[in-house]
């Protein structure tokens, strides 16, 4: 059976939904407390696109968020930060329509792109992105140093 899914901007309230969501499809283990900060610090941040998809009861089942790159060296776009949809909802099409609303406000934003980064290893991911128009166009190696 698919899903009645309405997309609106997130709010503060939906951090629950996202910790769990976050922590079981993309596997990220953060608390909810530090789900929250984060939540609150980019919903006031104008540089945030924040795009949830909710059920009938209005239980957010997928998200996206996206920033806005700026460099000296291009245009400005869109940085997709994360997007994922509930185990329980995958493959009805939820995560392409949080992409299509993306799409939607980055151009209404009068940005240029949207590009995303994907592990090597999500091989489904990544025939997704191909899917709804994305084109693998490098290899990349994450470095990363803890500064506390």
């Amino acid at each position: 059976m698919t899903t009645q899914v309405t997309l609106r901007r997130l709010t503060l309230s939906d951090a629950p939904q996202l910790q769990v969501i976050s922590e079981t499809a993309l596997g990220y283990p953060f608390s909810l407390e530090e789900t929250e900060k984060q939540l609150e610090r980019c919903l006031a941040n104008d540089s945030h696109f924040l795009i949830g998809a909710v059920d009938e009861t209005d239980q957010v089942i997928g998200y996206v968020q996206a920033q806005i790159y700026e460099a000296i060296y291009s245009e400005r776009g869109l940085n997709v930060l994360g997007l994922a949809v509930s185990l329980d909802h995958q493959g009805q099409g939820i995560g392409h329509l949080l992409m299509e609303e993306l799409e939607r406000q980055a151009l209404e934003a009068d940005l240029a792109f949207i590009r995303l980064n994907s592990g090597s290893h999500r091989l489904e991911a990544h025939a997704f992105y191909r899917k709804i128009g994305y084109n693998g166009d490098k290899t990349q190696v994450r470095f990363i140093k803890e500064l506390r």
